[in-house]
C-alpha cells in the first residue's frame, strides 16, 4: 500500500514539474509556428523532458495498476481464507453442542438405569475429542488474526521509519 501512495507522489510530482515548464511558455495557437525569439535548443531539451515525463507517468500508471490487481488478489485470498475458517469453526461449534447434548441424554438414562456405562466413556472420548478439535481450530483462527496484525504491523514500520527520517531532516 506505500508503493502505491509513493508511485502517487511521484505521479504527482511530475506532472507538477510538466505544468511549471508550461506555465513559461506562451500560448499559442496549435498551427502558429514557435516564437522566432524562442531557443530550438531550449524548446528540444523541453520537449524531450516532457516525453520522459510522458513516459515515466505511463510506467508509473501500469505500475499502480499492478499493484492493485496483487492488492485485489492478496484480500480476495485472505477474506476467502477466513470465510472458510469460519464456515469451519461454525460446524464444529454445532457438531460439539450436539456432541454435549447427546453426551447429557447419555447421562441421563445412566441415571435412570436404561444404558450401558461403556457408550457414555465412548461418547465422552469422543466429546474430549471434539474439544480438541476446537481448540485447533480456535488457535488456527488466532494465528489467522496474528498473522494479518503482524503484516499491518509490518507494512507500517516503514511508513514510521520514513515520517521519523522527515521529521529529522525538517529540524
Amino acid at each position: 500500500m506505500s508503493q502505491i501512495n509513493e508511485l502517487q507522489a511521484r505521479i504527482t510530482a511530475a506532472l507538477d514539474r510538466i505544468a511549471q515548464g508550461l506555465e513559461g511558455r506562451p500560448v499559442a495557437a496549435p498551427s502558429a509556428a514557435p516564437d522566432a525569439g524562442a531557443d530550438p535548443e531550449e524548446l528540444a531539451r523541453l520537449r524531450e523532458q516532457l516525453g520522459e515525463e510522458q513516459l515515466a507517468n505511463a510506467q508509473l500508471q501500469e505500475r499502480i495498476k499492478v499493484l492493485h490487481a496483487k492488492l485485489e488478489a492478496a484480500e480476495g485470498a485472505r477474506s476467502e481464507s477466513l470465510r472458510k475458517l469460519d464456515a469451519d469453526l461454525q460446524a464444529l461449534r454445532k457438531a460439539n453442542q450436539q456432541l454435549r447434548d447427546n453426551n447429557q441424554t447419555l447421562r441421563e438414562a445412566q441415571v435412570a438405569g436404561v444404558s450401558e456405562p461403556h457408550l457414555i466413556n465412548k461418547a465422552m472420548m469422543a466429546e474430549l475429542e471434539g474439544l480438541r478439535a476446537a481448540r485447533g481450530a480456535d488457535r488456527g483462527e488466532v494465528e489467522a488474526v496474528l498473522a494479518a496484525l503482524g503484516q499491518v504491523i509490518a507494512e507500517a514500520e516503514p511508513a514510521a521509519a520514513q515520517n521519523e527520517k522527515t521529521e529529522t531532516s525538517d529540524a
